[in-house]
């Protein structure tokens, strides 16, 4: 099997925005102040949004935006797991699960035992965290709650502008194939579920060559239907163009989609593209698009591309002198495909066919 993941960038653009809170602020003088999440590297203060929020936002998009229907969630005492079924839940294939459980099934001489069914699944689809770019001086806004008769009720919370990148892959060959030997990470399917999938049209098996069995034979996965992969791997990407979340959304309303994306397809899990946007000036204050890094990235790992990189950019994003030197690379470089963020991502969705 080839080992083929979608590699993707973004870059989002902000204003007055508090992405993902941190709880209570331990700096402000309001008993009910809440903190942004905030990294520091070297002296310099980051903005970010955790990568769980990313996919808390990404799961309900496909929900939302194209009629996923989710896995349910079970809470069991301190513990809570989906139905780990991905045959009939897509976000459990794409987004992975684990789910430690025993259950009580009848033996051949029909005495009741406990049976371990403990399954998980590593998740094709892995992010970043989605952190600004440059150095983010965070204000802190003072608001009340004056509604009622009396004071008012002191609030304060953190905002920020800024503009943020995330990284993402998507394993394109894992999707909608599961493994079920006893491993750690690679016993994704009860028996009983197994079996079920096994019997459903279009299942086919394929051989895993880097995991053998005790005979030296290579392990045998069960595949869904290739429309079925397609669909998931497509809707996993197009769900991008709609995505939306975030905290304070009523005050604070900010536009998470990407305004600039680099979508390819690479033969490598290494992710190249972390530095297509960098900080410069003085305390690291001015983000900045680097031409410079994208040329190197192209060069340096031509041979584990696979087909075009496209390169989506949004109006007005890019200032005008960015812009028009990215163009002139895109037209000496048949190998990238430069359009508008939504057309990016609808040419690549074009290509998983081929890819699958």
């Amino acid at each position: 099997m080839k080992n083929l993941k979608t590699q993707g960038f973004i870059a989002l653009d902000v204003d007055v925005a508090a992405l993902n809170n941190a709880g209570k602020s331990t700096s402000s003088q309001f008993d009910n102040a809440v903190a942004t999440k905030k990294i520091r590297k070297g002296n310099e203060n980051y903005t970010y949004v955790s990568g769980q929020a990313w996919r808390f936002w990404w799961r309900n998009t496909l929900a939302k935006s194209l009629d996923w229907s989710l896995s349910p969630i079970t809470r069991d005492k301190s513990i809570a797991f989906t139905a780990a079924n991905p045959l009939a839940y897509p976000d459990d294939d794409i987004f992975g699960y684990m789910r430690a459980a025993k259950e009580e099934v009848i033996d051949k001489k029909g005495k009741a035992k406990m049976q371990n069914v403990t399954v998980t699944r590593v998740s094709p689809l892995k992010n970043s965290a989605i952190i600004s770019v440059s150095a983010t001086s965070v204000a802190s806004h003072w608001s009340s709650m004056a509604r009622q008769e009396g004071d008012a009720v002191p609030y304060a919370k953190e905002e920020y502008s800024a503009i943020m990148k995330g990284m993402f892959s998507l394993d394109l060959e894992q999707v909608g194939t599961f493994a079920n030997y006893n491993k750690t990470g690679f016993k994704n399917l009860t028996d009983q579920l197994a079996d079920e999938i096994a019997e459903k049209e279009g299942i086919t098996q394929v051989n895993d060559s880097h995991v053998k069995d005790s005979k030296g034979e290579a392990q045998k996965l069960l595949r869904l239907a290739k429309k079925t992969r397609i669909k998931r791997a497509t809707d996993t990407i197009a769900a991008l163009k709609t995505i939306s979340g975030g905290a304070m959304q009523t005050n604070n309303l900010a536009d998470v989609t990407p305004k600039f994306i680099i979508l390819s397809t690479m033969s490598s899990g290494n992710h190249p593209f972390s530095h297509v946007f960098v900080a410069k000036g003085a305390y690291k204050q001015v983000p900045q698009f680097n031409l410079e890094g994208l040329k190197e990235v192209v060069e340096d790992y031509q041979e584990q591309f696979e087909g075009k990189i496209f390169i989506g950019i949004r109006s007005g994003f890019l200032d005008d002198e960015d812009k028009k030197a990215l163009e002139k690379y895109a037209s000496v470089t048949p190998q990238i495909e430069l359009s508008s963020v939504n057309k990016a991502i609808d040419g690549y969705c074009a290509t998983i066919e081929s890819i699958l």
